[in-house]
């Protein structure tokens, strides 16, 4: 990859001069903030599911709701992280079907920079990031948990690290759509019913194969779950809920998940 191209420009400043481009352009439209009232509305209701669930059951496998909805934040936090910034390969199967990637392929700069920057840059999906983060800080300080700088390392390294695997997933679906029409939604698939579902689910709440595959394979509670266990302070192991705090559900909850031992024990 070329460091300059013609006109002195890095391919970071070309990214962030195409940035620049699609917010100038998206400010063009007058419904712009009904864009940031509908993302701040999803930011709103994204958790909402999981916050009825927990209200019924109290907890899930001796993990409160804090504990869940800090994974749970982080998830979507890395999501919308990597939706604002590199769109275009999750859009790719648009721009081949549209014939833009044969326009892209005449230009004389990277392939990836091109592809990561043609969709539109759209700072309203930041919304998510600063509605998540809002959430995350919520949840430690409702622990009572007092991250110091290894805790906030492990936090951010956490997010990059998830950010790029949703870049990564975005990528390998761009791969298979040059060759398997609809691929594209495979990676809405792993994202929507795979990830961020697992996400509100502690890893003893699940079978052995389904945790060994969102940890190695879809390695969503390696990125989300771990960094926020270490650094909420409960290090992977289930906290003990009174029973008084308890619903018939979740002691039945409970008794399903404690027959699953948590990584690195039995298994």
């Amino acid at each position: 990859m070329r460091a300059r191209g013609e006109g002195g420009l890095s391919d970071l400043a070309l990214y962030w001069r195409y940035a620049a481009m699609h917010v100038r352009s998206e400010l063009q439209y007058r419904g712009w903030p009904l864009d940031i009232l509908v993302t701040a509305f999803a930011v709103l209701t994204d958790p909402l599911d999981a916050a009825l669930m927990l209200d019924r059951f109290g907890s899930a496998a001796g993990r409160g709701a804090a504990d869940i909805m800090l994974v749970y934040s982080l998830a979507i936090m890395t999501y919308g992280l990597s939706c604002a910034f590199a769109r275009g390969f999750d859009y790719f199967p648009r721009i081949l079907l549209s014939g833009e990637f044969d326009r892209i392929l005449l230009r004389p700069r990277p392939l990836a920079l091109q592809t990561a920057a043609h969709a539109s840059f759209q700072p309203h999906r930041l919304l998510r990031v600063v509605g998540m983060g809002a959430v995350a800080a919520w949840c430690l300080r409702a622990r009572g948990a007092a991250i110091g700088a290894g805790g906030a390392l492990i936090l951010a390294g956490g997010a990059i690290g998830g950010a790029m695997a949703y870049q990564g997933l975005f990528i390998l679906t761009a791969c298979l759509s040059l060759r398997v029409r609809g691929a594209g939604a495979l990676s809405d698939i792993a994202i929507f019913a795979g990830i961020n579902q697992t996400a509100k689910a502690p890893p003893s709440a699940l079978p052995k194969w389904l945790r060994a595959a969102f940890t190695y394979i879809l390695p969503s509670y390696a990125f989300f779950y771990y960094p926020a266990a270490a650094a909420g302070g409960w290090g992977g192991a289930a906290r003990s809920v009174p029973e008084s705090e308890e619903s018939g559900g979740a002691r039945a909850w409970g008794v399903g998940a404690n027959a699953v031992p948590e990584p690195g024990g039995a298994c």
